[in-house]
């Protein structure tokens, strides 16, 4: 099965792209800057590219299978909507392209996740410091869910750099939610991953943390 993977330099993305290439697959890691990106493999073929640049988003996506996105940006309060946008890019890119299956990276809080997050998120952090990331997150994901593509939205809680595990919880409702909105990067991209085989959340956008 041959990957596409968008947002690759990214430090979700790196973990999707090394657990790809552990997994067997054959990956195509899109960046804008290659020279960021430091790691080599015979499955491997870097590609420069900008997500926002349409031509280059479809030129990309020639003989691939499977398109995952990690789109991420360093400034959580960038109001320039960076990951919708590109979004949007790759869908219309694989619509043209006959490509089905889109696994894409949101966020716990985005959509209806929001009731999902503990009071002092929902009330205090979420509304000062992270409000341009949800309407980023928001947007990007209404533009998956009103495409013709076959996709899963993947909502992880807080990210941090711990160690992959394969131990967490996904597929939680507000009512019965984990007690932390944390989940490594590892186990962001192991869970992602996990997707490639499994159909249980087609169409759907699971929250996953520990």
């Amino acid at each position: 099965m041959k990957l596409i993977i968008f947002g690759s330099t990214g430090r979700t993305g790196r973990q999707l792209v090394a657990q790809a290439l552990e997994q067997g697959y054959d990956v195509t890691a899109f960046a804008r800057n290659p020279e960021k990106f430091g790691l080599s493999h015979e499955r491997l073929r870097v590609v420069q590219g900008d997500v926002l640049d349409p031509a280059t988003v479809e030129h990309a996506l020639q003989g691939q299978d499977v398109v995952l996105c990690s789109l991420g940006m360093p400034n959580i309060m960038d109001n320039s909507q960076l990951r919708a946008k590109g979004t949007k890019n790759i869908i219309r890119a694989m619509e043209k392209t006959g490509i089905r299956r889109f696994i894409c990276q949101s966020g716990l809080g985005a959509g209806d996740s929001h009731e999902a997050l503990p009071f002092h998120y929902k009330y205090l952090i979420a509304p000062l410091f992270m409000g341009a990331l949800y309407a980023d997150h928001n947007l990007q994901e209404n533009y998956i869910k009103a495409s013709q593509l076959d996709w899963t939205i993947v909502r992880p809680g807080s990210l941090t750099d711990g160690d992959r595990t394969g131990i967490y919880q996904h597929g939680y409702t507000p009512g019965n939610k984990p007690a932390t909105i944390k989940i490594s990067r590892a186990d962001t991209a192991h869970f992602m991953l996990r997707q490639l085989t499994n159909k249980n959340y087609l169409y759907k956008s699971p929250c996953v943390s520990y």
